[in-house]
């Protein structure tokens, strides 16, 4: 069971293994059982049978709802999409089972000793077992177990996401069919209360975004240091899938982003920043939000990183004017004119940084004639004719929630807002985008075209170039590089 719609942390395993020593495993990936380097050591000597409820490239899974037969590694030998077959149907039918419905489930693993051949069938509570398995392997048991073997279930946190995962009641047999089990005697499953929203975003976002943020917590102590001689350190995880920017502007035209992965890169993204802004001791500002410097890890989790450029200060105290060193396209209006870096500012490259993760575009884009135009423009223009659907990524192929691609397109135009006092603030982002608040009503407007005004001789240059800036944005003092 999951508390998002559609979305879900890890799944779970049943586990027979030859020791219960499971100290090195990861709590937050890897089913609990493995790490990044023990993954697929013979010497691990276990069997798991998992319910996977995440599609995991790392592992070559199959789809987001898939039963596999694990044998010391987390490839599995065998796996099947969660189903049974119905012996009602004189064809045997498959019938789909998806594995965070939240209904209750039925598993039989069985092992034949003789033949080596390891079952694994499925079917909804009411259902009596199938004649077919599901899913099955040939694999040599004695080679893992020898004397003495435990066994039991595992699960994991995965990631920023929260999942419950209940065991009704089990059965266990040797040499022997395992004992029925009464399924009236059971217990319910729990049902979900309705959520008090204000009290999960002081408990459960925290702790959901502890685990991603431990980079940003090192990065920051660090840029407090640098004040007492040092030099400035990022220490950050090992992100195996580089940049977002990679898979959103991939010059082959190849997507791998689907629409359930964006929306969850922009939600953890989302996260951290509510931490950096209102949750630390100090308030951080970023100063260069965009997809290419946001990260991913193995499980497509985004997490923000480069903060070579951040500031911070008090809690409640006045942001210091600055040099404005940012990247076009991402600049809010307000920041070349009081060289200020705070909250909103942040919150408007936030804007725009949704835009560039749904329409797959760089906030800087060319029309067909050759002009440079903005994407927000090009999006405000799409809403004015009706069409602001059009604008959402081309290689989704339309595989997205069409109400959801709306709501997040015009959040992203609110935080893109040429009035910084328009703009919501981080809290209320996650609230519009877990459904929790309604996003005010919002009409499309042509003020946003003049946020670039006194920029348009440095557009040229790329929506990559880094500039620093003056006090407006009339006296730009140099121009940079791409980072």
């Amino acid at each position: 069971m999951s508390d998002h719609v559609g979305l879900s942390a890890h799944g779970m395993a049943f586990v027979v293994a030859a020791s219960r020593d499971f100290s090195s495993a990861l709590p937050s990936g890897y089913l609990g059982l493995l790490n990044v380097t023990s993954d697929g050591d013979t010497g691990n000597r276990l069997l798991a049978v998992e319910l996977d409820t995440m599609q995991n490239d790392e592992f070559r899974d199959i789809n987001d709802s898939h039963v596999g037969i694990d044998i010391n590694s987390l490839h599995s030998l065998r796996s099947y999409s969660a189903g049974y077959y119905n012996d009602d149907d004189n064809n045997n039918g498959f019938r789909n089972l998806t594995l965070i419905s939240g209904k209750a489930m039925q598993v039989w693993v069985d092992y034949d000793r003789e033949t080596t051949r390891i079952d694994v069938t499925m079917a909804p509570l009411a259902v009596a077992k199938p004649k077919r398995p599901l899913v099955s392997a040939r694999y040599n048991l004695s080679k893992l177990l020898k004397d003495v073997a435990y066994i039991g279930f595992s699960a994991a946190t995965g990631g920023t996401l929260r999942s419950r995962h209940y065991v009704l009641g089990w059965s266990f047999g040797l040499g022997r069919p395992a004992p029925a089990i009464d399924i009236t005697k059971l217990p319910k499953l729990p049902r979900t209360v309705s959520k008090d929203r204000s009290r999960i975003l002081q408990i459960t976002l925290p702790l959901s975004t502890a685990a991603f943020l431990l980079p940003v917590g090192a990065a920051v102590f660090m840029l407090v240091r640098r004040h007492r001689s040092g030099e400035l350190l990022l220490v950050y995880d090992y992100m195996s899938n580089r940049s977002l920017d990679r898979y959103l502007h991939d010059e082959e035209g190849q997507c791998s982003l689907d629409w359930v992965k964006r929306i969850h890169i922009i939600k953890g993204v989302a996260s951290g920043l509510l931490y950096l802004h209102e949750e630390w001791e100090k308030v951080v500002i970023h100063r260069d939000i965009k997809a290419s410097n946001v990260l991913l890890d193995s499980e497509m989790n985004g997490r923000l990183g480069d903060f070579g450029l951040a500031r911070l200060y008090d809690h409640g105290s006045d942001p210091k004017t600055t040099h404005v060193v940012s990247t076009i396209g991402y600049i809010a209006p307000e920041l070349g004119r009081s060289g200020k870096a705070t909250p909103l500012t942040d919150i408007f490259a936030f804007g725009i940084f949704i835009l560039e993760v749904i329409c797959g575009q760089r906030p800087i884009k060319q029309s067909r004639e050759g002009h440079q135009i903005l994407l927000v423009d090009w999006v405000i223009h799409h809403w004015k004719n009706g069409t602001l659907i059009e604008t959402v990524d081309k290689r989704l192929e339309g595989n997205h929630d069409t109400d959801e691609a709306i709501l997040v397109l015009k959040l992203g135009l609110l935080c893109a807002h040429p009035f910084s006092n328009a703009r919501p603030s981080m809290r209320q982002i996650i609230q519009y985008l877990d459904g929790d608040m309604a996003l005010p009503e919002l009409m499309p407007t042509d003020q946003i075209s003049n946020q670039t005004e006194g920029l348009d001789q440095y557009i040229q240059t790329g929506p990559q170039s880094t500039i620093p800036v003056n006090a407006s944005y009339g006296t730009m003092s140099s121009l940079s590089g791409g980072r």
